[in-house]
């Protein structure tokens, strides 16, 4: 479905192609202002560039469900999911944000059932809806059943159901491109298109647009043990950075409590919603100790902590795999349910866990650890995904530009993302980013066809890293008798792996100064060096994986940077960010979005607060 050529200029071109990228494009497509510009006898020209082909983004792996308000299982409440939505995320969430998140909840899911998606029904033929962590009635007195699913295959259902609708709407997609620039006019202050790399044909090419909707995903990868697949190398919000914008809350990396043992795969928080219980080597459901009335559906910053803390108290267990090894697991134990119903609900996490652990989850106790899930900070935006910039204690939208997904930051997650909001966020924002472009499209006739000098300075500069990168197998091959230093030593998957250490061991669920200086000081005396430095092993230009793996490696040491200086600018603890030398939320210096761009200190937006104040955070 790739374009055998590239138009000089685009009316919007959407990088990414999981639930965000593709509800855009659907927004685009659906909105009443498309509508009237095919009225008038136009037809914008849309491209969606994704580095993977789209049904196998990151969206497919999401499993437990997506947070709405439907009230099909038990009562509910748009406003019950608002105020668990910003008390989930510590009083950082953006108000207004959240507000337009609950309220439009429900028919988001209702328009995604619509289009395909095979929800799983309670007996009455209604979608099924099942408890997940920090849901509750009544201003958080009693858990509720918000998060509807499809057995613990949502994401899946969701991006294939969107895939498909774009697929009938004839949405043209470039495949395998990656994308190595975001290029802005010379005043930074409007979108002049992008930089992409055609992996099947080693071609590089400008792609000019007077919109531009970036929708890549989250950056798991920074951490040795995640739950992301090894696409989510934070591209988005490194394009970002490297043209000059600011990220938003950059320091909040939501660890998912049950990770499977070191592999880090998602157990899904369906199997606790089911019934499951998290057990210490004592075999002590410890949870009630630290979250008396949620227990094991706490948020999961308070879970992922508990965990962290039994561990730290010696109640750890090995994983079985490594009984030797260090005892940095605690048990998920399954066994109290049915098994022909786990099989039923929870078919992904019965395959997961025989598959990679050699287990019956309905026997044996299944050794999980915290791994890194989400990213709730990103490219900052309003509430239509424009991208903006912040200072002198104001918004300043960048013309064109767009956002949307786990890569944005519209501050609906604030410092911890409830479960479930994420296929939410990025269906919901995703649409609304999409209806935004088209609305502008209509007041706007596409402009002139032509391409901004940015752009073309840009694609030389690509060009000119790209050939920088591959190794010149003639110039560098010696004869078989002679020694040389040439070849490359390094390779770019083993400077990710370095980076994933650095990262544990220096911000991982808790974390203090000297483990953030420590982790610093290995980025500029090692990584940074030896990311700038990295080569390919073949001089191939096509299908040569380690071209791309070479710009994602510095994009995640770009990210690191960027991270850890708004973790350090930090003096305080809050929702995913817990440090252990400011162990207390600072509500009148910190409630405040940090805003950082690449090399500098962070700069503070003040919270948009509508009617929720800030109070005591406890389940």
């Amino acid at each position: 479905m790739s374009p055998k050529h590239i138009e000089e200029l685009y009316d919007a071109v959407i990088v990414g192609a999981g639930a965000a990228g593709l509800s855009a494009a659907l927004g685009l497509y659906r909105s009443d202002a498309m509508q009237a510009l095919r009225a008038q006898g136009s037809e914008p020209k849309i491209l969606v560039v994704s580095k993977l082909q789209p049904l196998r983004s990151h969206t497919g792996s999401a499993e437990g469900g997506i947070a709405a308000s439907l009230g099909n299982v038990e009562p509910d409440n748009w406003h019950w999911h608002y105020f668990d939505t910003v008390k989930g995320g510590d009083w950082l969430v953006d108000q207004d944000a959240a507000r337009v998140l609950a309220q439009e909840a429900p028919q988001t899911v209702i328009n995604l059932e619509r289009s395909g998606v095979a929800f799983s029904r309670t007996k009455d033929g209604l979608i099924a809806q099942r408890r997940f962590g920090g849901h509750t009635r009544e201003f958080g007195q009693e858990p509720v059943k918000r998060a509807a699913y499809s057995a613990d295959r949502i994401g899946h259902q969701i991006l294939h159901t969107l895939w498909q609708q774009c697929a009938a709407y004839g949405v043209q997609f470039a495949e395998e491109w990656y994308v190595s620039d975001l290029v802005l006019d010379e005043t930074c202050s409007r979108v002049a298109g992008i930089v992409a790399y055609d992996t099947h044909a080693g071609t590089t090419h400008a792609i000019a647009a007077t919109h531009v909707i970036m929708a890549t995903g989250g950056a798991g990868r920074l951490f040795h043990t995640t739950s992301n697949s090894y696409d989510l190398t934070g591209d988005g919000m490194a394009l970002a950075l490297q043209a000059g914008l600011q990220l938003e809350d950059i320091e909040f990396m939501q660890f998912h409590p049950t990770g499977l043992a070191h592999t880090g795969i998602l157990l899904s928080e369906a199997s606790r919603a089911e019934g499951g219980v998290l057990r210490n080597a004592d075999g002590e459901a410890f949870m009630a100790r630290y979250a008396p009335e949620h227990k094991d559906l706490a948020a999961r910053d308070v879970v992922s902590r508990a965990m962290r803390a039994e561990i730290e108290a010696g109640r750890g267990v090995a994983d079985p795999k490594d009984p030797l090894g260090p005892q940095d697991c605690l048990w998920l134990d399954l066994t109290e349910l049915d098994a022909q119903h786990m099989r039923a609900v929870l078919p992904q996490v019965v395959q997961t866990v025989e598959d990679y652990a050699g287990l019956d989850p309905s026997r044996d106790y299944i050794p999980v650890k915290p791994t890194a899930h989400y990213t709730m900070g990103g490219i900052p935006t309003t509430l239509n995904g424009q991208v903006y910039t912040w200072s002198d204690g104001e918004r300043h939208i960048v013309d064109g530009l767009y956002a949307a997904g786990e890569c944005a930051c519209v501050s609906v997650h604030g410092a911890n993302r409830l479960g479930g909001n994420s296929l939410l966020d990025a269906c919901l924002f995703g649409t609304r980013a999409g209806a935004m472009v088209a609305l502008r499209l209509l007041d706007r006739p596409a402009a002139a066809s032509g391409v901004d000098p940015a752009l073309t300075e840009a694609l030389d500069a690509a060009q000119a890293r790209r050939d920088a990168q591959i190794t010149d197998m003639l110039a560098t091959t010696p004869p078989d008798d002679v020694e040389t230093s040439e070849q490359p030593t390094d390779n770019a998957y083993q400077l990710m792996a370095d980076l994933g250490s650095v990262m544990e061991s220096g911000v991982a669920v808790t974390c203090d100064n000297a483990s953030i200086t420590q982790a610093l000081h290995r980025l500029e005396a090692d990584l940074e060096p030896r990311a700038h430095a990295l080569r390919t092993h073949s001089d191939a230009r096509t299908f040569n994986q380690e071209i791309t793996a070479i710009w994602e490696a510095r994009h995640l040491v770009e990210l690191a940077r960027t991270m850890l200086a708004a973790t350090s600018a930090r003096h305080e603890s809050r929702g995913s960010l817990y440090r252990t030398d400011f162990p207390q939320r600072d509500d009148t210096g910190f409630l405040a979005h940090s805003m950082t761009a690449a090399g500098q200190t962070p700069l503070w937006q003040p919270v948009h607060i509508v009617n929720i104040e800030p109070g005591t955070r406890a389940y």
